[in-house]
């Protein structure tokens, strides 16, 4: 994996930065390196995170998955980092582009009931992942699931893993029914848990190489360097968090590659939920090379100066050739592969937007495999954690989300809180083209 940060160097955008600010903030990255590398040589709280790829069993999640190794689909019960790791492992990895992993991810009736209907249940494996066993969303939908199964006669037991932790429901459900249970590991919030049986149980189910993405993601780990010119993501964080502090407070995750389109939505999680706090911090936006060159591209181009665009490919690809056409006007594309068009247009849109003077930087694999996968997830997460130190930020909390959740938890169980009040207190002003109120 490499990374190339010259679009965004202050000889080429705006906002940019010069190489002797660049040489600045390689100090700053080396005194960060110091207190990631010594949390995680004590396994703090979050820095665990980071050692994942040493301590995470791949044999054990194997072991547990086996009586459900039949499975066709695999149904994922779990939000948030309960799930997007999960989703994106199996969309770039599994052999269908993961169109046999289902996540259930939100308690939206429609949605459920539609997915419930359309699959054969007996051939179903459930994943649940909750570390408290509380989260309501996942119990939810886990009992809805529960439900549909033994009404369609099946032995829901016998087609349940559970990921949790020691303590709570979802345990004490597990251990009455002797279902086969993962840990959720200690110290690692759930964001960054996708290296671990959070996040590589469907993968396991679908026979995907779980111990590559692990490998890689130890390849990964042995290029953390006290100097962003030596390290990836480093370099990638660094400038991330550089330019965010001359103004680029937006993110644009652009995957040339349609297996990498539910990792945006992972990066947004990790990105978003880590470094948003005190006030600041890069909004993530989320494209698909080359989809969104048709229509987002205009602003990334045009618009405000406020965003940093992350262009993210495999080098290599499989080959398919265009055919020949009948129309003159289309000559030009005979025999052209779709993987060469698709990186030019990678390469125009970098160009684009470098001759605009927006900064991007281009993030590149050797290959979309799973010691590719495992590489840019270990980089993408060691890069959120060196912003974090940059900024001074908590990177390892999300209080607004636990805000959220607990007044959620306080309306559902009919308590009288401030936070009960708040929503009760909601200011209203609506439009409803029969005069408002």
């Amino acid at each position: 994996m490499n990374v190339d940060i010259g679009n965004a160097l202050a000889a080429v955008a705006e906002p940019g930065l010069s190489r002797d600010e660049l040489a600045t903030l390689d100090e700053r990255v080396a005194r960060a390196h110091e207190r990631i590398e010594r949390g995680r040589t004590d396994g703090e709280f979050g820095y665990a995170a980071l050692n994942l790829p040493r301590t995470t069993d791949a044999e054990a999640i194997r072991d547990a998955v086996a009586p459900v190794a039949d499975a066709e689909t695999v149904v994922t019960v779990g939000i948030g980092g309960s799930a997007l790791g999960a989703r994106t492992i199996t969309s770039a990895l599994a052999a269908d582009g993961g169109t046999s992993h289902v996540v259930l991810d939100n308690v939206d009736p429609d949605h459920v009931s539609r997915v419930l209907s359309e699959l054969s249940l007996a051939e179903t494996a459930i994943n649940v992942v909750s570390k408290s066993g509380t989260t309501a969303e996942t119990l939810s939908n886990f009992l809805v699931v529960r439900e549909a199964m033994v009404e369609a006669g099946v032995d829901w037991t016998e087609r349940t893993v559970v990921t949790t932790g020691d303590e709570g429901p979802l345990a004490a459900l597990a251990d009455e029914h002797d279902l086969p249970t993962l840990a959720v590991p200690d110290g690692v919030p759930g964001r960054f848990a996708a290296l671990s049986s959070v996040g590589l149980v469907p993968a396991a189910i679908l026979g995907c190489d779980i111990e590559g993405l692990l490998d890689g993601a130890a390849a990964a780990a042995e290029t953390l360097d006290s100097s962003l010119f030596e390290c990836p993501a480093y370099a990638y964080g660094a400038v991330a968090y550089g330019l965010e502090e001359r103004g680029a407070t937006i993110n644009a995750v652009v995957p040339y590659a349609e297996r990498l389109e539910p990792f945006a939505e992972w990066f947004a999680q990790l990105w978003a939920e880590s470094l948003g706090k005190d006030g600041r911090g890069q909004t993530p936006a989320r494209a698909l090379g080359a989809t969104d060159q048709h229509s987002q591209l205009q602003l990334y181009r045009a618009g405000r100066r406020d965003k940093l665009v992350t262009l993210l490919r495999p080098r290599e690809r499989p080959s398919l050739d265009v055919p020949a056409a009948e129309a003159d006007a289309l000559a030009h594309l005979e025999g052209t592969d779709l993987g060469e068009l698709l990186d030019t247009e990678l390469r125009a849109t970098e160009a684009s937007l470098a001759e605009a003077g927006q900064p991007n930087v281009r993030v590149e694999l050797d290959r979309l495999d799973p010691r590719g996968l495992g590489e840019l997830l270990y980089a993408m997460e060691a890069a959120c954690v060196l912003v974090g130190e940059l900024a001074g930020v908590e990177t390892f909390t999300q209080p607004a989300v636990e805000w959220g959740k607990q007044a959620a938890r306080d309306v559902l169980e009919g308590d009288e809180t401030e936070k009960t009040a708040a929503i009760e207190d909601k200011h209203e002003l609506i439009v409803d083209g029969e005069g408002g109120r």
